[in-house]
């Protein structure tokens, strides 16, 4: 019996769709809903959305990434697997916090050089991945046809 594998989550979020992501060492397999990535995106860029972080950090061919993703629609779900895979990754690395730790100085007093982690970070969070789209759809309001569309207007 092989040893369990350790696996990171991370949970991604854009306009409706909301994807749970775990993530494992391994060859570098993506499923999503129990399907290859490939048969679940057929849009180019809505799989390069789910792979830009791991391609970022050079990890395409070295993590396992399996992800359920419900709600919304197809670019929805895209990009809510983009924002879990690079929250998966910084938990991987060791930055659950997102306030960096006090680092202790270095025997010159001057503070220590940044971990790889943090630069890790860094990166992803430069990169918009961990940004949230707070774009929703705008509510129906009363009195009118939909969020903005008004009925026509007859003067007489």
């Amino acid at each position: 019996m092989s040893a369990m594998k350790k696996f990171h989550l991370g949970t991604g979020r854009r306009k409706s769709s909301v994807a749970r992501v775990r993530m494992a060492e391994g060859s570098g397999k993506i499923l999503i809903n129990d399907r290859p990535l490939e048969q679940f995106f057929t849009e180019e860029k809505d799989r390069s959305a789910v792979t830009g972080p791991l391609a970022l950090l050079d990890m395409r061919n070295r993590l396992d990434v399996f992800v359920n993703v419900r709600g919304g629609g197809i670019t929805g779900q895209a990009g809510a697997t983009c924002q879990g895979v690079a929250r998966a990754l910084k938990v991987m690395f060791g930055l659950t916090s997102g306030v960096p730790e006090a680092v202790p100085p270095g025997p010159d007093g001057q503070p220590a050089p940044a971990t790889p982690e943090s630069d890790m970070s860094k990166k992803l969070r430069d990169s918009g991945y961990l940004t949230r789209d707070s774009r929703m759809k705008e509510r129906k309001k009363y009195g009118r046809k939909g969020a903005r569309r008004s009925f026509q207007f007859s003067k007489r």
